[in-house]
């Protein structure tokens, strides 16, 4: 039975793909021509295409008020990076059962994709209960004992118990409130239901407002989105990939139940690619749909380009920053092969507590006040802008406080006075402000400094890397090493030329390739070039949130007694 291309999206589960779709009638019968994406396409009645995916491609937003659409509402066309951050507001309506919250809702592995929800009602299971408006966390999917049936959480009392809900489960299950705050990416591929809108609320914005905002001046309200997929296909007559919007007026007939999908080349994405074995690499493969970018070697890596992938790994990266206060600042992702070195620039210090946090054995921690503090206690030192002093250690300290003596954390230090030294205690919550004072002249590498000191580290480059034909981090006048992260990685180069090879991250990357019979010249891939990856704003902020997840922060500083 045909359908519209936009009611074949809604009703398709993620997982049934791939599907071969039959073109009916539309914009494309008799062989019309449609430009997508810059790419000329004919395709007639009749015609077939593999739907490989589909996603949201840009977001139609209504500005709404009590969580409600008005009528009179204009509606304002939004690009999935649009600035922002928002918070989602729980949906009302309730699921009427756990098959239509898998069908409908992201459920899986990734770190977006385990939503909350609640019954209204108590669930009684075979040996455990679930009290009505508990939460339930939804892990995973998966068949047992011939049943589908979703992985599921809760927890009393800080213990976890975990149990399975069927999808023939029924009740009213209600979305839970959700503190975090997301980007508009994240939202429209994470957190928006199949077949339902998503209202959300700015929490703040990361740009200033401008004229070509759609959204008015100061705005501050809520957002009820209504997506627009890009369906992802492929055609008998190309080796690239088709990219067809879901709003076009197109009428289309399943036929995958009729039809050897294994005729279609099979495109793999690079995430595909990691998830083989060892054993399987190296292999050969053509682009399908490569990255964009101007940096090498995202430049080489065009469509219809054969490359050889070696293998597949984990590598290490430093995340840096350069050293300014705006918002256009850039981001990089350093690899520990970069062979430039680097000199030692100042640390700033907000707390006597970070004073604490950033000291080592190795060396003294020389610093200078910026900003005068005036201790309550007589047995503690007042600070006076100018004064310096070396940080020895942290322990504690009997005060006098309402007549009675009390123990409080301090920070023994020694103040330089022209050549003498007087030891001095500053209290660890004393809010001040500290500047480092640099001695040490010594040029190091990079694996030196993650190795000798604790992050973040404030250096310039001294002597840039001579093996990168442009080393973008020579003239950054300041970078912080903010923190040392792992990240995956696929080895490449070009099957017609492999004079060196690359390294590609496998999560940062689109890109679209299939794999080709062919065999390997050299198993041992040429020397690799290093290359250091400039990351967005909003791929740093998804480093900085969630790269480091079983890292814990450090502990606040200890508040002033009271």
């Amino acid at each position: 039975m045909a359908s519209t291309l936009e009611n074949f999206i809604h009703s398709l589960d993620l997982r049934a793909l791939p599907r071969v779709l039959q073109i009916q009638s539309g914009i494309y019968c008799q062989g019309s021509v449609y430009e997508m994406f810059g790419n000329e396409c004919s395709m007639s009645t009749g015609e077939v295409i593999k739907v490989i995916g589909f996603k949201i491609n840009k977001l139609i937003a209504s500005i709404c008020g009590n969580n409600e659409v008005s009528q009179f509402s204009d509606k304002v066309e939004l690009p999935l990076n649009f600035p922002g951050l928002y918070k989602i507001v729980a949906d009302k309506t309730p699921y009427v059962s756990i098959e239509e919250i898998a069908r409908k809702v992201s459920i899986g592995p990734t770190r977006f994709s385990h939503p909350c929800f609640y019954s209204a009602k108590d669930i009684k299971l075979a040996n455990f209960t679930i009290k009505h408006d508990e939460k339930i966390t939804f892990k995973s999917v998966e068949e047992v004992h011939g049943t589908m049936a979703v992985n599921c959480v809760v927890v009393r009392y800080n213990q976890s118990y975990f149990f399975t809900l069927p999808f023939s489960q029924e009740g009213e299950f209600y979305e839970c409130e959700d503190d975090q705050i997301y980007t508009l990416k994240e939202i429209a591929e994470w957190k928006i239901p199949k077949c339902r809108n998503r209202i959300v609320k700015l929490s703040n914005t990361l740009h200033m407002w401008d004229t070509s905002n759609p959204l008015p001046e100061n705005f501050d309200g809520c957002l009820i989105l209504m997506p627009v997929y890009e369906v992802q296909a492929v055609m008998k007559s190309r080796k690239d990939i088709v990219h067809i919007l879901s709003d076009l007026d197109v009428e289309v007939k399943d036929v995958t139940d009729c039809y050897d999908t294994s005729s279609f080349l099979q495109p793999l994405s690079l995430e595909d690619i990691f998830e083989r074995t060892s054993k399987e690499f190296p292999m050969v493969a053509e682009i399908m749909e490569g990255p964009s970018g101007s940096q090498k070697p995202y430049n080489l890596l065009s469509t219809g380009k054969e490359i050889v992938i070696y293998k597949k790994y984990q590598a290490a990266r430093v995340l840096a920053s350069e050293m300014r206060s705006d918002a256009s600042k850039k981001h990089y992702l350093i690899p520990m092969s970069y062979k430039g070195k680097f000199k030692r620039r100042p640390r700033e210090f907000p707390t006597a507590y970070d004073l604490e946090i950033a000291r080592s054995e190795k060396e003294h921690l020389h610093v200078v006040a910026t900003k005068a503090f005036t201790s309550p206690h007589k047995e503690l030192f007042s600070v006076s802008v100018g004064d310096q002093f070396l940080v020895q250690q942290c322990q504690t300290s009997e005060v006098l406080y309402e007549g009675r003596k009390k123990l409080i954390d301090v920070l023994a230090c020694e103040q330089i006075i022209s050549d003498s030294y007087k030891k001095v205690l500053l209290p660890m919550y004393m809010e001040g402000g500290f500047v480092e004072v640099i001695h040490d002249k010594k040029q190091y590498h990079l694996s030196e400094i993650c190795k000798e000191f604790h992050l973040p580290f404030n250096v310039k480059v001294s002597v840039r890397d001579l093996s990168i034909e442009k080393d973008v981090l020579a003239a950054v006048p300041g970078l912080q090493f903010e923190e040392e992260i792992t990240d995956s990685y696929l080895l490449i180069s070009s099957a017609s030329s492999p004079v060196e090879s690359w390294e590609i991250p496998v999560y940062r990357l689109n890109m679209l390739v299939h794999l080709l019979s062919k065999n390997v010249q050299t198993v041992v891939p040429p020397v690799t070039r290093t290359t250091v990856e400039e990351v967005s704003e909003e791929e740093y902020y998804m480093l900085r949130r969630y790269e480091n997840q079983t890292l814990h922060p450090p502990p606040r500083p200890p508040k002033k007694p009271t």
